[in-house]
């Protein structure tokens, strides 16, 4: 079999297993929203994001670390079902903050039904994950279901702090940022609700408490890290039918992604005052062109370049960081599933 054909038959297994987990977890988020009044302008909306389908990695990340570790097939649901829910209450609160038309390949909350009803559905997922939660650890031992909402809240409240941080430094027009800051940023913001969440709760409770964490953390947060650097690099390089949300989104918004600050480092003095007049605009004041020339800017520096040769960095050291962090896992399909994931993503890249 060649490479081309390799790398097709790992992202088809990986993909057909996410689709897989993708389907229950929509079906049991839809099953937990409450379906009465007002529909119209709340628990229809509510319904909206959860219907959409999505990459499903953060509940498969639960589901298989938790299996791997050795619980039940289906023990871990409820608590991936409430995984997934917050994340759709913050994808609805992302999309408000950013100005953002689409998601998932169709209009926003915000841009559908508005500013209040959006913020509302929002709050509702939010206040949904927390009963599933709650039901999902009612039948745990009394320790390990506070472990599991202490790692719950903890997730929340570094996701809440990495959103707070790119928000301020676009607020405040923070300049002089490096690629430390921006890992600094994506950890919080990305890492945690995203990789080391699902993975550390999956283990901890399928190890009864017994799975040392540390090492998930450190393999979560550098897998992590890739995958949100490739999210941003499809925003420059993507085409929306695929990539699902408005391309060149990052740059309308003014984000401070890895490209972004690769190329504040490099430009000379002139194109630097250019992108800096650039970041200190609001979104409407940004047009089409300006936006086509700091793009432009981001090829002719090698930001891409550098970016997508600093993702692979990082995907080379989680490789390392896998078999520490799993190294007292079950063998089995969970963990063929999730040791198939640093080079998925480095296949998906090429």
């Amino acid at each position: 079999m060649t490479a081309t054909a390799d790398r097709a038959e790992l992202i088809a297994t990986v993909e057909d297993r996410l689709r897989g987990v993708g389907k229950v977890i929509r079906r049991s988020m839809l099953d937990a929203l409450p379906d009465g009044e007002p529909v119209q302008w709340l628990y229809g909306p509510m319904r909206e994001y959860p219907s959409r389908p999505g990459k499903a990695l953060r509940p498969a990340l639960c589901l298989s670390a938790g299996r791997a570790f050795g619980a039940g097939p289906d023990e871990l649901l409820g608590v991936a079902v409430a995984i997934e829910l917050l994340h759709n209450a913050f994808l609805v609160h992302d999309d408000v903050a950013d100005g953002s038309e689409m998601r998932r390949g169709r209009p926003t909350l915000a841009a559908s039904h508005g500013l209040a009803a959006a913020l509302n559905a929002g709050d509702g997922l939010a206040i949904v994950a927390g009963q599933v939660l709650r039901r999902a650890t009612r039948g745990m031992d009394s320790d390990l279901a506070e472990s599991v909402w202490v790692e719950f809240d903890t997730m929340a409240l570094r996701t809440l702090e990495g959103q707070a941080t790119e928000v301020g430094w676009q607020l405040d027009n923070v300049d002089g940022l490096g690629p430390g800051d921006y890992l600094d940023l994506i950890l919080h913001k990305t890492c945690w609700y995203t990789t080391i969440h699902p993975l550390r709760v999956g283990a901890l409770v399928g190890s009864r408490g017994a799975a040392e964490l540390g090492p998930l953390v450190r393999f979560g947060f550098h897998f992590g890290a890739a995958f949100q650097i490739r999210d941003d690099l499809l925003n420059l390089v993507g085409d929306e039918r695929t990539y699902g949300k408005e391309i060149l989104g990052d740059l309308y918004e003014g984000k401070r992604t890895l490209p972004l600050v690769h190329l504040l480092s490099e430009a000379d003095t002139a194109d630097r005052e250019f992108v800096l007049d650039y970041l200190h605009q609001t979104r409407a004041q940004r047009t089409p062109e300006t936006v086509a020339t700091v793009r432009a800017l981001l090829d002719r520096y090698g930001s891409i370049r550098f970016t997508s040769e600093y993702a692979e960095g990082i995907l080379s050291v989680a490789q390392e960081y896998f078999e520490q962090a799993f190294a007292d896992a079950r063998p089995g399909p969970d963990l063929d599933f999730l040791r198939a994931l640093v080079p998925y993503v480095w296949a998906r890249w090429r």
